[in-house]
Order: C-alpha cells, then structure tokens, then sequence
C-alpha cells in the first residue's frame, strides 16, 4: 500500500516548513548571498510579468464591475486585518517583543495572496473568475497602500524612501503591467504551459524564503528569538487566523452572498502575500533585521496554507457530486 501525505500537506508546503532548517545548517554568504539576492529579484519580477500575462482583460473588467464586492473584500484586507495588527502591537513586551509585534503589524498590512487564494477557491467550488480579479486588484493596490501603511504605522520601524517605492515599483508593479500588455501574445503559450506560472510563484516564494532566512541566520536570527518567544509566534498566529477567518465567515452570511462567493471573501480576504512581503520587506526594512521582521509572515504563511486547504477540501465536500461539473463549468474558467 503506498503511502500518502495528508492532503494539506503538499511538496510545496514541506519545502517551506524545510527551508528555515536549510538556511540554518546552510545560510547563503558572501558571493552567494549577492547571487541569491539577484535571482530572488528575477524571479519575483517573472512572476508578476506572468501574472500580469495571465489575467486577461475581461476577468479584469468583470471583478471591476463588482466593485462593491471588491471594496468589501479590500476592507477585509486593508482595513480589518491592519487594526487587528495594531491591536497585536498593544500586547505586554514581556508576552511579545516589539520586534515581533511589528512584523505582525508589517503582515497585517500586505495585500491578498493569488496563487493559493485562486486555487483554494478552485478547490471549494468557488468563482474562480472573482477570486483571480479580487486577488489580482488587491495586489496592484498593495504596491500602493501596503507602503503608505506601513509609513503610517509602522513608522521609524521601515525605511520609506524613494529607492524603496522605486523598488517595489520595478520589481513589482511594471513587471505585471508589461504582462498584461503581452497578454494576447503570451496566452497561447501560457494555456499550453500551465504549471509555469505555479512553479515560478513556488518557487519564487522558496527563494525569498531561504534568502530572508539566510540573512537572519548570519545576523543571529535563532539567538534573538528564543525558543518561548517562538511559540508565542506561532500561538498568535493561529489566534489571528481563527479570528480572521471567523469574521469574514460571518461577513459572508450577514451579507447573504452566494455561497460561491462566501468563499472568495473567506480566502481572499484572509490571506496574506509571502510573494507580495517578503519582496517589499527586503526593501523597507534594515537589511541585518528583516528576517526576524518577517517570521511572523512566514510562520503565518504556513499556518494560514494548512488551514486553508483543509477548509477548501471540506466545502468541496458539501457540494452533492451531481452538481460538481456544472460548478466546474461556471466556476472555473479554461484560463484560470
């Protein structure tokens, strides 16, 4: 009988949970580290061209034009999940350290996820179609309003400058803007190559993952965040996704959605983008500190995928097995 992983543990998911290790025993120095650097940066360039070539103009138009959907699930986002940051930040130093409190902070300012946010509503018979233009416009905005929020409340914590907004402007934004100028060239080749853009966005996320650890490990990441001080990350996490994730729930029924788009503001709004973060963390944050900035994002990550995919996997569940592919048809466009 061969062996099976659990369904939410995925080879992506194992990789993340590995790399921490990997960095530790293995951290990138020297020429290796100023090598990784400029492949961490080629690669998140790639996959927001490829986003930007995959989203076609009228899932675009389409998620625009439900523009009060859209405004909720920003809110979700942008508003919500930020006060529920500060909020975080109000918690006795002696329970988390200001360090830690302001990388959650930095985490509840980033915008939604794509890739897993459309394949987790994909997996729950959502609309796949509102989940890639809702996630897709969070993120355009964010290379916006997660900079502006983070100049606002995270404060002499970021290094908001000019190179920095350039930065995330380059790397970022124009990337998936030249996408989306090359779509009608680009999707024949992309409906024909479609795991390309899941192994770039994997694998741009195992990038930055390892070199974040990297630079944390050879500043003494694992000295400054003992053992305790861990847990309580991992323990206010799981807090801050049950809360999330209970709210938005609820939004859903107060506002009487459809249930297939209940889903899409469940997922897409209580995500956040290791892809998005940790790019702009590296730019806003003091280069020997940004990996203890950022473990807050990435244990969150972790524990936001194996949650997710286990939720995704029960509301497949509640649709009778009849009404699977007619869901499928209306739900999950060819390009998506």
């Amino acid at each position: 009988m061969r062996f099976r992983l659990p369904s939410f543990l995925s080879p992506f998911l194992l990789l993340l949970i590995a790399l921490p290790l990997v960095a530790t025993a293995l951290p990138a120095r020297g020429g290796a580290a100023d090598a990784l650097d400029h492949l961490t940066i080629v690669a998140v360039c790639l996959l927001f061209f490829l986003h930007g070539a995959k989203l076609t103009p009228s899932d675009a138009r389409a998620g625009f034009t439900r523009w009060q959907f859209q405004l909720v699930v920003l809110a979700c986002t942008f508003v919500v999940f930020p006060l529920l940051g500060v909020a975080i930040t109000l918690l006795p130093t002696s329970v988390l350290s200001p360090m830690m409190a302001t990388g959650f902070l930095f985490l509840a300012v980033l915008p939604s996820t794509v890739q897993s946010s459309i394949a987790f509503t994909s997996i729950a018979r959502g609309n796949v179609a509102l989940a890639v233009s809702s996630a897709s416009i969070s993120n355009v905005l964010g290379v916006v309003l997660t900079p502006l929020l983070a100049g606002m409340l995270l404060g002499s914590s970021v290094q908001i400058t000019p190179r920095s907004l350039l930065g995330i402007v380059g790397e970022l934004v124009v990337p998936f803007v030249a996408g989306q100028l090359l779509h009608r060239r680009l999707r024949g080749f992309l409906s024909r190559h479609r795991r390309l853009v899941s192994f770039v966005d994997q694998g741009s996320v195992l990038l930055v993952v390892y070199a974040a650890f990297s630079i944390g490990v050879t500043q003494g990441l694992w000295t400054a965040v003992p053992p305790t001080e861990l847990l309580v990350v991992i323990a206010v996490s799981i807090v801050l996704l049950a809360v999330v994730l209970g709210l938005f729930f609820g939004l859903g029924r107060v506002m009487r959605l459809a249930r297939e788009d209940a889903i899409v503001l469940l997922f897409c709004g209580s995500k956040k983008s290791q892809v998005s973060g940790l790019p702009m963390a590296t730019l806003l944050f003091p280069a020997a500190q940004v990996g203890m900035y950022v473990l807050p994002l990435m244990i969150f990550h972790i524990i936001q995928l194996m949650v997710c995919a286990v939720l995704a996997n029960r509301f497949a569940q509640e649709v009778p097995d009849g009404d699977v592919a007619a869901e499928d048809v209306r739900a999950v466009p060819a390009k998506a």
